[in-house]
């Protein structure tokens, strides 16, 4: 019984092989017959771009996909970045079919067995290959990014008067070129929508964190007025309108906005109403008096904390009526006492100068100058500007036109002569020790100021600048009458100056200018122009011993002699009865030489031409 089961045993195995042979033999046979039968022709259930052209040859194929396709080329496909769609034709975007390429990729027949066994239930897509036209894809690219490219809009609240606009929450989007382009490639048949490929810079605010904004702070903001009562019952009041000047929002990084309340902005609009209750804190300083410099105490002031009336400002503009708070007033203290006035040390004159001969109108300016400069105080290590001192130099602000010096030729001007103050003052912080930090002299010597010790300054680009290099302070005095200007300066002396003139050399000639005649020619008997120097020696006021000895050398430029002429009429032509046709009789109009550009409104002797000083 046994040796019959292992026989059984046996034959079922054969028969188990010469099955599965079978099979696999008429697998390959159907394979090798599926392979014969299908060659030349597209594989079985191939799709290119959802159009079947499986079974059917390549000239078949291509005449079907002309069919399907062609009218599809003139018809727009839609791109999308992030939440913006654009529609693109094909056509006008350098896209088509590479027909022949399309269907070399389509009909290479699959090796898989089981490829070509499951494309008898199911279709396959094999993609399509484009023709691409790249100058007009970029040219698409550029037309799409500009229509989704955006920077991204925080969620916000602004004022518009006294009503507040929502900014709704919007995020950036920046198309990726490059994968762009290939998405389009690969999908612009698509019967769906393309994405592209963004980067997309998210804000943090939501719309409901505007939304919530909205309603719980701006509007309640601009629901009624503002009232901060100062003493004596004085009302400040700030009406709805003005609430976005001092009212802003911010992230408060969980999706929703944070009130910014400007205080500041808030005292400037309210502080004015405020104004007779409070006293501005007044700086100590110097003055000289009828027995010399004496000090003019510091007084404290007393204004409203703005800070400390605002403390609940938060909650306070949540109020929908009667929103009212009292001002906190505090002492202000000045920023300069009486006690560091008087360690100053200004008790005496270190240093004087004094210019004079010129013009009835230069004698206006170079007094207003001294008017704005008397009483300046200058600390030690400070620095001392007269351009900024002064300010602006104009008609408002007191000058009038005189002479100046205009490319090397005398003219006019608003504020000439107020080089002549200058030079005044430098020659007083000259004597005195004052560190000369900037000065110009005139480009040409002027006889009534000393030779390599004079300046001149123009409004905006030539200065006048020297530093207190002492512990103790220093006090400009300045003052003019009808015939001079005298700068003094008080301090406590503690140095000697000399200076030492080198002579002059290297003179030069000057030349001859003609101008037409008017009133912007000013006639000069010109002057020659040489090279100069000046030493100035500091020494110790106590010991006479030597400090610094600085040498200067200075080029003067000779100054033109201008003559003012009349220009010269033309000569009458001469005509004959030929004139008479061409003009009918009228007389030739008279012709004017042009007149010079007039000068640049200045400040001084002599305004910069290419600049150079005034």
């Amino acid at each position: 019984m046994a040796g019959n089961d292992q026989g059984g045993s046996k034959r079922g195995f054969r028969t188990i092989v010469v099955t599965l042979a079978g099979l696999i033999v008429i697998a390959a046979v159907a394979y090798i017959l599926d392979w014969v039968t299908s060659s030349g022709k597209i594989p079985r259930g191939v799709t290119v771009a959802a159009v079947s052209i499986g079974g059917l040859t390549p000239e078949q194929a291509e005449a079907r996909l002309r069919r399907e396709i062609e009218p599809r080329i003139d018809e727009p496909f839609t791109v999308v970045g992030g939440d913006v769609q654009v529609d693109l034709l094909p056509s006008e975007s350098g896209l088509n079919l590479d027909w022949d390429a399309t269907v070399d990729r389509a009909g290479s027949q699959p090796i898989n067995p089981l490829t070509r066994l499951m494309a008898l239930f199911r279709e396959r897509e094999i993609g399509y290959v484009s023709a691409v036209n790249d100058p007009q894809l970029d040219a698409a690219l550029d037309d799409v990014r500009e229509e989704i490219d955006r920077e991204a809009v925080e969620g916000d609240i602004e004022f518009d008067g006294a009503t507040p606009v929502a900014v709704e929450p919007l995020d950036g989007l920046v198309v990726e070129p490059e994968r762009a382009r290939e998405v389009i490639i690969e999908n612009w048949l698509a019967r769906e929508p393309v994405e592209l490929p963004v980067e997309v810079d998210e804000v943090t605010v939501t719309p409901e964190g505007v939304e919530s904004a909205m309603r719980e702070i701006a509007e309640p903001a601009v629901a009624t007025s503002l009232v901060v009562i100062g003493e004596d019952d004085t009302e400040a009041v700030l009406e709805p309108e003005e609430v976005g000047d001092f009212l802003s929002f911010q992230p408060d990084q969980d999706g929703g906005l944070e009130p910014l309340y400007d205080v500041n902005a808030a005292s400037t609009i309210l502080s004015p109403q405020l104004a007779d209750t409070e006293s501005p804190a007044v700086d100590a300083t110097v003055r000289v008096g009828s027995e010399g410099p004496v000090v003019v105490p510091h007084q404290d002031g007393r204004g409203v904390d703005w800070d400390e009336t605002f403390t609940d400002i938060d909650n306070l503009m949540r109020e929908t009526s009667n929103r009212t708070v009292t001002a906190t007033y505090r002492t202000t203290d000045a920023q300069f006492t009486t006690e560091e006035a008087e360690e100053l040390g200004i008790n005496e004159v270190i240093a004087e100068f004094t210019t004079g001969g010129f013009t009835p109108n230069s004698g206006v300016n170079i007094r207003r100058a001294a008017e704005q400069v008397n009483g300046a105080v200058i600390k030690p290590g400070e620095t001392f500007s007269l351009n900024d001192h002064t300010g602006p130099r104009g008609y408002a602000q007191g000058y009038i036109d005189s002479g100046i010096i205009y490319s090397g030729r005398p003219s006019t001007a608003v504020g000439g002569g107020v080089s002549q103050f200058a030079t005044t003052l430098y020659n007083a912080g000259y004597f005195a020790g004052l560190d000369d930090i900037e000065h110009t002299e005139h480009s040409y010597y002027i006889s009534r100021y000393p030779a390599g010790r004079e300046a001149t300054v123009f409004e905006g680009s030539i200065d006048l600048q020297f530093q207190n290099p002492y512990d103790t302070g220093v006090l400009l005095e300045a003052y003019g009458d009808m015939s001079s200007v005298t700068v003094r300066v008080w301090g406590t002396k503690t140095v000697n100056v000399e200076s030492i003139n080198g002579g002059r050399w290297d003179y030069t000639q000057p030349r001859r200018i003609v101008l037409p005649a008017g009133p912007n020619c000013q006639p000069s008997s010109g002057g020659q122009g040489f090279t100069t120097s000046d030493t100035r020696v500091i020494t110790d006021a106590n010991t006479n011993e030597e400090i610094s000895r600085e040498t200067r050398t200075v080029t003067y430029e000779a100054q033109p002699v201008v003559v003012c002429e009349q220009p010269t009429p033309p000569p009458a032509r001469e005509r004959d009865s030929d004139d008479d046709d061409d003009d009918n009789g009228a007389p030739s109009a008279p012709r004017d030489d042009p007149a010079p550009e007039p000068p640049p409104a200045g400040n001084g002797d002599e305004p910069p031409a290419e600049p150079e000083g005034e």
